[in-house]
């Protein structure tokens, strides 16, 4: 957003419209061909986006098969959490909170950056270097990187744990950006494809960053579900719209 609360949305590079247009599809698989078409809607020159399917291919995020290019299985893993995300597998909460506190002395950069990612997945927070925490309400797998470098407990704040998650997540700056981008969808009934395709992918991310909370710990007039909901409701014709000017 801007100083003025609108909506702001930063130009597709030829890799991000590739990989959120993949991101997007079931299954995550299309036809080079059609990745071009969706490159025409950004003014996106054939031979760019060419490019950046090779690119993406030598990097391991896409592999290619027979002209079709589809989501490796890290990419894939992304592809289910913004799927979660969407509609997040809760259970009741009884006020415990999982913990995960890194026990492993000697931790190279790149497991430091692992349990990060893993974290971020898992929506849980950093407390202080070292020791994460969320309420105990998501199901949800956990990865192996997290048994191998934490101790996990369960545990209950002893203050108000609805003050410890607003010091945990940035609520309001999180359900500020969800009103606008809910206005957003509410506008966008047109058949501006790349307009579309921008607020959809925005709003995607915006849900991958939801911590998921309890209702309990939230503010008031939490947009979380409404904001679910008006993409759901959005997001089938947007697709017919999309596969039209493919050509699927």
């Amino acid at each position: 957003m801007d100083d003025t609360g609108s909506l702001t949305l930063p130009p597709l590079t030829a890799r991000s419209i590739v990989l959120s247009t993949l991101l997007g599809h079931h299954p995550p698989a299309l036809p080079a061909r059609a990745l071009v078409r969706v490159g025409e809607l950004f003014g996106t020159a054939e031979g760019t986006v060419r490019t950046a399917l090779t690119r993406m291919v030598a990097a391991g995020d896409l592999e290619q098969r027979d002209g079709t290019y589809r989501l490796t299985d890290r990419l894939l893993a992304r592809q289910a959490r913004q799927d979660d995300s969407r509609a997040p597998r809760t259970r009741p909460w009884d006020g415990g909170w999982e913990i995960a506190v890194v026990t492993t002395e000697r931790r190279s950069a790149t497991d430091r950056a692992a349990l990060r990612q893993a974290m971020a997945a898992l929506r849980l927070a950093e407390l202080r270097e070292g020791c994460w925490l969320r309420p105990a309400n998501l199901v949800r797998a956990r990865p192996d990187v997290v048994d191998e470098q934490c101790t996990r407990l369960t545990g209950v704040p002893e203050g108000d744990p609805a003050a410890l998650a607003a010091t945990l997540w940035d609520l309001d700056g999180w359900a500020a950006r969800a009103r606008v981008l809910e206005e957003a969808l509410l506008e966008e009934r047109t058949e501006n494809l790349a307009d579309r395709f921008m607020v959809s992918a925005a709003v995607l991310r915006h849900l991958l960053a939801d911590p998921v909370l309890p209702a309990a710990l939230l503010p008031e007039d939490w947009p979380g579900d409404r904001l679910r909901g008006r993409y759901e409701s959005t997001d089938r014709d947007f697709r017919r719209l999309l596969l039209r000017h493919i050509g699927g």
